[in-house]
Order: structure tokens, then sequence, then C-alpha cells
């Protein structure tokens, strides 16, 4: 049975957590954090954020806030957009479990998030990949998707507020993995 891709929906949540602080580290995601994630996903009733189902078992993940849900900070480029931010979403995060990579299951669900978008009324989005991958495949499938470099942010998860109990796969509590602000226009 091929991977589906569906919906995120509060019936994934735990499993999305789970291969979330799995892949990306301890304290990435919890409900609260997804719950709220959830909300900034949906406008005009349309939802922006997905899951890749092997039968029942969430393998991947992608979150996507909406244009107009979501406040440029001081992570962000905003004079260096060809865009008004509010006429961008935010491609916030990207999960594939490890069993799974290299198989189009980031794309497809980068694809969805962009239909779901381009519905919701965006021009495109703005992301922040995390350099450090493995094998960068961050921003090589997000530079493939037609994304482009805006800016290098060294440090962007280092005490950062939205994941105060954040421990980095590769860094531990103090991270100082580097965020390459990207951004894709549809």
């Amino acid at each position: 049975m091929p991977i589906e891709i569906v919906p995120l929906t509060d019936q994934f949540f735990e499993q999305a957590i789970t291969l979330g602080n799995l892949v990306h580290g301890e304290g990435y995601l919890d409900v609260s954090m997804l719950s709220i994630m959830s909300i900034k996903a949906i406008k005009v009733g349309i939802n922006a954020n997905f899951v890749a189902l092997d039968k029942q078992k969430v393998v991947g993940f992608r979150l996507t806030y909406a244009a107009g849900n979501w406040q440029p900070d001081r992570w962000c480029s905003p004079s260096l957009w060809p865009a008004a931010a509010g006429d961008l979403c935010y491609f916030k995060c990207n999960t594939v479990a490890e069993g799974y990579r290299g198989q189009g299951i980031g794309n497809a669900l980068l694809q969805a998030s962009i239909t779901a978008t381009k519905l919701q009324g965006a021009v495109g989005g703005i992301s922040h990949l995390w350099q450090q991958s493995p094998d960068n495949a961050a921003i090589g499938y997000f530079s493939r998707a037609g994304g482009t470099l805006i800016k290098a942010h060294p440090d962007r998860w280092n005490n950062n507020p939205d994941h105060p109990d954040y421990i980095c796969v590769l860094c531990g509590a103090t991270c100082h993995c580097t965020a390459c602000e990207m951004l894709l226009l549809y």
C-alpha cells in the first residue's frame, strides 16, 4: 500500500509529536505547541498541515502556517522578500522518519501544503531550514522545489522561546545549528 498524504488532525498528534522529538530532538513538539500550530494552519476552512501515513502509522509530517496567521520574528528578513509577509505562508517544519527518507515523502508533503496555501490565497512561503540536517537534505529538497536562500541565521534554535525545552540531536541543550531562511514563490 502506498504512502497516503492526509491533513494533520488531532488524531495524529501523539504520533507526530513522537516522530518530531525523535528526529529533531527532545522537547521539539508537545501537545500545546502542536495545537497552536494547527490553528495557525487553517484559513478559509483549509488545513495546510499534513501527515504521511503508512497504513495508520505517521511516517512524516509537514507543519505550515497560513499566510496572515503568523508574524515575522527577528530571524526573518522581510525587507529582502519580494512579497509582503501577509501574502506568504510559513513552512514551519517537514519531518520524515529515517527509514522512509529518500522516497519523495518530504516533497509530497511540501506539495500538499503548497496546494493548500495557494487555495488559502498565499503567493509563496518562507521557511527556516535546518542546515545541519542529515546530508543537508532539508535545504536540498527545498531548493529542488524552487526555494531560494535569503539569509543564513546561526544559532536560530538556541534558547528559542517557541521550544523552551528543546535538546538538539546534534548540539544538545545549547543548539548552534544554522537556519537557512528560504523563500519559495508560487
